[in-house]
């Protein structure tokens, strides 16, 4: 049987050291390109084959991360993964995806399989407001970070690194375009409520209301747990009622294609009989026929920020104890909430206030 080519042998063949040639392996960016290409063709060349479980007992680790999310039909996640894939790989990371289907059993499941399997550092976005399962890594002092969640938990919070959009200010945004329109019986089809994200999309909704002296009506939200079918049941519910919203705001993209379904197999039209918009502009928000406002969360790069502030915290690379991240959302203005029938031509004729901020939105490095 041949011999299995090591490092050794393509340091010696590249003229390098066995430290370049690891660091290549693994995606260094201190390899100057040309240097890495010539390794990695090597090393292609030689079929070589790194032994991961020798290198992960002598480094004391794996170079893999977990990725934890709510539901894997949920078309918010792909391109937040692409994101936390891409950067990982390009810091030499691997990553192992858990699906929780928004059971906090089964992420304490994970999280327990992800530890047993010696993961450097897990990504979130599936924690809930009061999630039990993240003291203990507090207490162990295991890297993780938040994405698109939050704790309320003001003990807590400071300890936690995050990357969030302003859900406050999202919500406060497509309420207040939905009233510029001229709508004043305003439906929300929530998300699942005990999540930040749900949250602070309807406490932004809320504080718009107060501000323009619009009463809110419990009757005109409906926790739709995220859930496209949920949303639609909701739709059907709002539809129902002797005076019904003339508009709705569903606090995601894939509930707000379950409010389109409704709306449409009640033989109404959108915007014409009903205006809507969504959050998070998933692809599919702007197929033609589909074209739906919404507001914009920019997945991908909050997915690469969640890589870097976690292999910093994973290689002890950053002076702050802690990160957090709040990114600014943009509305997306396109033809379900009917603009243009209200003499709209373009998005520059709508001004959008986003002045609005959420007082419990931190900002910054905590030490």
């Amino acid at each position: 049987m041949a011999k299995k080519p090591t490092i050794k042998d393509i340091a010696k063949i590249a003229k390098v050291s066995n430290t370049a040639v690891s660091m290549a392996l693994r995606g260094h960016t201190r390899i100057g390109q040309e240097t890495r290409r010539r390794i990695l063709r090597i090393a292609k060349d030689l079929n070589y084959q790194p032994n991961f479980i020798a290198r992960s007992l002598v480094m004391k680790k794996t170079n893999t991360i977990g990725l934890i999310i709510t539901s894997i039909l949920n078309p918010f996640y792909p391109e937040l993964a692409k994101g936390i894939e891409d950067k990982a790989m390009e810091l030499g990371y691997n990553i192992i995806l858990c699906s929780t289907n928004y059971d906090l059993r089964l992420e304490k499941y994970f999280i327990n399989i992800l530890r047993s399997k010696g993961v450097d550092g897990i990504i979130f976005s599936s924690v809930e407001v009061r999630d039990p399962n993240i003291r203990p890594l507090i207490k162990d002092h295991f890297p993780f970070i938040l994405v698109n969640r939050r704790i309320h938990n003001p003990s807590l919070n400071k300890k936690i690194d995050y990357i969030v959009f302003d859900n406050f200010l999202g919500g406060y945004m497509a309420v207040e375009h939905l009233y510029q329109l001229g709508h004043r019986r305003i439906g929300i089809i929530a998300g699942d409520l005990k999540t930040s994200t749900a949250i602070e999309r309807l406490e932004g909704a809320k504080n718009f209301f107060k501000k323009v002296g619009l009463t809110f009506e419990d009757s005109l939200m409906i926790d739709c747990n995220f859930s496209k079918e949920l949303a639609y049941q909701g739709t059907k519910k709002f539809l129902s009622m002797k005076n019904p919203p003339t508009a709705i705001s569903a606090q995601n993209d894939y509930m707000a294609l379950g409010v389109r379904e409704a709306v449409l197999d009640s033989g109404l039209k959108i915007p014409e009989n009903m205006a809507l918009i969504g959050f998070d502009d998933i692809a599919f928000s702007a197929t033609k026929g589909v074209e739906l406002t919404t507001i914009r969360q920019k997945k991908y790069d909050m997915g690469t920020l969640a890589v870097e502030v976690l292999v910093e915290k994973i290689e002890k690379r950053s002076p702050r104890a802690v990160t957090q991240i709040t990114l600014e959302p943009e509305i997306i203005i396109r033809n379900s909430c009917g603009h243009r029938l209200y003499g709209y031509q373009n998005e520059k004729s709508l001004t959008i206030n986003v002045s609005q901020k959420n007082p419990n939105v931190q900002i910054g490095h905590f030490n």
